[in-house]
């Protein structure tokens, strides 16, 4: 791949977590918490988090990473609560809350911070442009975590009112790199969301593999390359 230019990343999942799904990543939290509830019961919360986010303009532009994780599991658990999933006191909910909140909020951080390592020595040589479905504060959130002067431009879903998986929105991405599609390279966790309309788009592709939502096999073929790390981008 010689002839790569510039580099596209995902956000949600790619430089936070470390390549696994948002929904495997909080359904351990709750394990780790001791929140009484099953994998089942939580998928069917964390679906209901999602559409109600995706559906309803809760997530203020001026939200930070921290106050929008604080909404999706007010959400969730919520909904566990009302659905008699959870039989838990307003004192025992605040604390489980609380308590998931502050350590994936750490879990974050820590990850981010490992990102801007790899992502600002891969800026000494190659522009970048983030690509990302997000509710209209990924700025923000970039700020928040020293992120946001390593990208020349960002791509934001709910902002130019395309969402992966339309192959248009990586097509974006190339224009804001202002390179041929073939000169760029997406970085991304979701095969279905990221590699596949990314490779449609006509660019390269290097899949971040990780814990995915659920058991599907994907043609490992297909991207350009697979990491399970991010500094694998450096070798």
């Amino acid at each position: 791949m010689t002839e790569i230019k510039g580099y596209i990343f995902d956000y949600g999942g790619t430089l936070d977590t470390a390549g696994h799904h948002w929904g495997k990543v909080l359904w351990h939290a709750y394990q780790k918490n001791n929140i009484p509830v099953s994998e089942e019961q939580f998928r069917k919360a964390y679906v209901h988090a999602e559409r109600t986010l995706g559906s309803n303009p809760i997530i203020q532009p001026d939200y930070t990473f921290y106050k929008t994780l604080e909404v999706k599991l007010r959400i969730e658990m919520e909904y566990l609560l009302t659905e008699g999933m959870w039989n838990a006191s307003e004192t025992e909910y605040k604390n489980g809350h609380d308590r998931v909140l502050e350590s994936l909020y750490a879990d974050v951080k820590k990850q981010t911070a490992h990102s801007r390592e790899v992502l600002s020595e891969i800026k000494k040589k190659y522009p970048m442009v983030l690509v990302s479905n997000f509710y209209g504060n990924v700025g923000v959130v970039l700020e928040e975590f020293g992120l946001a002067d390593l990208f020349s431009g960002i791509i934001e879903s709910a902002v130019v009112g395309i969402r992966k998986p339309n192959p248009q929105i990586f097509t974006l991405g190339v224009e804001a790199l202002n390179l041929k599609a073939e000169e760029t390279i997406v970085v991304g966790d979701s095969f279905y969301k990221d590699i596949i309309p990314a490779k449609n788009a006509g660019c390269h592709t290097i899949w971040f593999k990780g814990e995915g939502w659920t058991d599907e096999t994907y043609d490992e073929t297909l991207p350009d390359k697979v990491i399970t790390d991010l500094s694998q981008l450096l070798q």
